[in-house]
């Protein structure tokens, strides 16, 4: 078993993501840690990890999270390789549950992800809220929502387990700021060997410090748009809609532009087949602030305090 962690100058997180692998109860594994630039404190951090299974691979320059993971995957030694952010972890049994999975799977190259524990300074969530609907297509199960302050479905990069090969076959996309496994998964799931199973435990904590810097916190609208019309196949029309109207309009919705929600209310109509959630989220979007959505979210979803992460001696 391979993991790749993409990181740049944030020892400490690193290190804590590391750790959290060194638990697993799958011992049969190397961690493949990829600097993604010149960073002297970051290898100093992992040079104290006293354990052979740790392989540090420095980058003379910085290319990205997207081009450091496929780095790591290029140097993954293992048939199977799974993906860690440098500020996440992982619970002790995350790679054994996952294995099992992948032994039950009727797919040539199956896509193992799984829920995860969604940890922000306010309250912990588990997500996604359902697993995938038999029959039902991958791109609307994770766009479409059926709430007006929450999606059910959902992946992230630290849950992915996949076949080295296939995750060579299919690489993460250089510089794509946002929706990265969204873009990874729906490219990978058009292969018709491929399934994505999702464990229906949480295997990992998603650290979202909202204070911290996180190119997930960013909202580049324009790109995202760009990227979406450059990759409409991946996508049904319901969940074409759905995508944009929800996630590309809460970038957007902070431009407070009349021209832009005109925009992006026509390229749903013409290219997506918008149902009447769909419109109600978009107005909401629109014009109910964020943090007051947050507060209403958190409300609709009764989210917890966070509990303390229990990890293996």
């Amino acid at each position: 078993m391979s993991v790749v962690i993409p990181t740049f100058a944030r020892p400490d997180l690193v290190t804590r993501a590391v750790r959290s692998v060194l638990a697993q109860t799958v011992p049969d594994l190397e961690v493949v840690v990829v600097v993604d630039g010149p960073d002297d404190a970051t290898c100093a951090a992992l040079g104290v990890i006293d354990d052979g299974r740790v392989r540090v691979v420095p980058l003379t320059a910085q290319g990205g999270a997207q081009n450091a993971r496929n780095v790591g995957v290029g140097a993954a030694r293992a048939a199977w390789t799974a993906l860690l952010d440098d500020d996440d972890e992982w619970l002790p049994n995350k790679l054994e549950v996952q294995l099992g999975l992948a032994k039950q799977a009727r797919a040539a190259q199956p896509v193992i992800a799984s829920r995860l524990i969604n940890r922000t300074p306010r309250a912990d969530s588990v997500m996604p809220r359902r697993l995938p609907a038999q029959g039902e297509p991958i791109s609307e199960y994770l766009t479409v929502r059926r709430g007006l302050f929450y999606g059910d479905g959902f992946i992230q990069t630290s849950t992915i387990l996949a076949p080295t090969e296939l995750l060579r076959r299919v690489p993460f996309s250089i510089g794509l700021r946002r929706q990265q496994e969204l873009d990874w998964t729906l490219r990978a799931v058009r292969h018709s060997d491929v399934e994505l199973i999702i464990a229906a435990e949480p295997l990992v904590v998603w650290h979202q410090d909202e204070s911290r810097q996180r190119i997930s916190l960013e909202m580049p609208w324009e790109s995202q748009l760009e990227w979406l019309r450059a990759n409409r196949e991946i996508f049904t029309p319901r969940a074409y809609a759905a995508f944009t109207m929800s996630v590309l309009s809460s970038m957007a919705a902070t431009t407070r532009s009349y021209r832009v929600f005109r925009e992006i209310l026509a390229e749903a109509r013409a290219h997506g087949r918008p149902g009447p959630l769909d419109y109600l989220t978009f107005l909401q979007i629109w014009a109910v602030p964020p943090r007051v959505r947050r507060g209403l979210r958190d409300f609709v979803l009764g989210r917890r305090s966070p509990a303390p992460l229990v990890q293996s001696s």
